[in-house]
């Protein structure tokens, strides 16, 4: 027999294989028989916005580090370790350039694409990091 809580779904894998399984505190406790998690209607799990799970696994296939993420994000290198291992994600081998990034303001980015020096033989990506943006490149020829 199946129930459902208030959201229909595992908070998890989103089964509606859901039944109830006692009380917590009061408040009436749910088994997913899918992948046998268990949670209360007040507790439906946590979830991690999916702009910092595409941010995260840019910055790890660049090569940042998972304490770089930290601070550049705003999320723990613990959540940042969990989203690369949900994800299965696995960093290119190392080839002979070392990207570098930076956090730029607005006209600070414009300033920066305005000479030359700085874009010529590099390879480049431009992403929106809130109300910056963040720059990271790489020498393309030697």
């Amino acid at each position: 027999m199946s129930l459902s809580n208030k959201s229909g779904n595992c908070p998890r894998c989103a089964s509606e294989e859901i039944v109830k399984s006692g009380f917590v505190n009061d408040n009436q406790r749910f088994k997913c028989k899918t992948c046998n998690y268990f949670f209360t209607v007040d507790k439906l799990g946590k979830k991690i916005d999916n702009y910092y799970v595409i941010k995260c696994l840019q910055l790890y296939l660049e090569g940042v580090s998972y304490r770089e993420i930290e601070r550049i994000l705003g999320i723990s290198h613990v959540t940042a370790m969990n989203i690369v291992k949900k994800h299965i994600v696995c960093k290119p081998e190392q080839n002979k350039y070392k990207p570098t990034y930076k956090i730029l303001k607005y006209q600070e980015l414009l300033d920066y694409y305005a000479q030359e020096d700085n874009i010529k033989g590099k390879g480049m990506i431009v992403t929106e990091l809130g109300d910056k943006y963040m720059l990271i490149s790489w020498e393309r020829f030697k």
